[in-house]
């Protein structure tokens, strides 16, 4: 079961099927209209109505994203019908402008309410390095989405499918990624035990490296929206 409410316990929903996934990014976002979480079957989201009208009974439906698991999704900040996932699958797509077998980021415009889930992505970004695993819209630009694969985070301009910088300086598999609250900053953390600040706009290296060396446990940066600020925290 999945609790929905702000300040409080409101409702439950009952009856979710979800899924056990082992990846660094969401397992369950929602946007102004929909909560969408991972569904027991690999490549698919189950997506369920934030609100239901007269105290109605919220309908789960699903979403066929992907062919593999669904590593990480996000809902853009400016839309709250566009979703943005991620997967390992091997896409093919006539969208998709890479070769065979590259990963691609799907965009998904959900409907107002009341429709069928769409069967097919809107648009698709990549082909990307590797497996997607980790998907952040930013929070002030409309259009810019970040991905991390592999070493890499790539910035996106949603709107004209191609990317806008590619983020490099990695020593080791990523594990996070966090825009700043106010979008000038990005951080990121990776299995190198480091934390890194870049500013997209000025340079793809990272204007900060901070060595976390002495911590036990995966790197997470995280945003901190009251101290204005990229921090970290570590799960040991």
């Amino acid at each position: 079961m999945c609790p929905v409410g702000v300040g409080g316990l409101q409702a439950w929903i009952g009856g979710i099927r979800a899924g056990s996934v082992a990846s660094c990014g969401n397992h369950v976002k929602a946007s102004c209209r929909w909560i969408a979480f991972n569904a027991e079957s690999a490549g698919v989201l189950g997506i369920v109505p934030l609100e239901c009208e007269d105290g109605g009974k919220r309908t789960v439906s699903q979403l066929c994203c992907h062919s593999d698991v669904v590593t990480d999704f996000d809902f853009s900040p400016f839309d709250q019908l566009l979703l943005a996932t991620g997967s390992a699958d091997e896409t093919v797509s006539a969208r998709c402008q890479g070769p065979r077998g590259a990963r691609c980021v799907k965009v998904w415009r959900l409907p107002e309410s009341g429709q069928d889930m769409p069967s097919g992505a809107g648009l698709t970004l990549g082909p990307g390095g590797g497996p997607v695993d980790m998907l952040q819209f930013h929070p002030t630009a409309d259009g810019v989405l970040a991905s991390g694969a592999g070493k890499r985070v790539t910035v996106w301009d949603v709107g004209q499918q191609q990317p806008l910088t590619a983020l490099d300086s990695h020593g080791d598999q990523l594990q996070s990624l966090a825009w700043k609250p106010d979008g000038r900053l990005l951080g990121t953390s990776c299995k190198d035990k480091k934390l890194r600040i870049f500013d997209p706009r000025a340079s793809p290296a990272a204007s900060q490296v901070l060595s976390l060396q002495g911590v036990l446990g995966d790197v997470v940066a995280s945003a901190l929206p009251d101290q204005g600020a990229v921090g970290w925290a570590w799960c040991p």
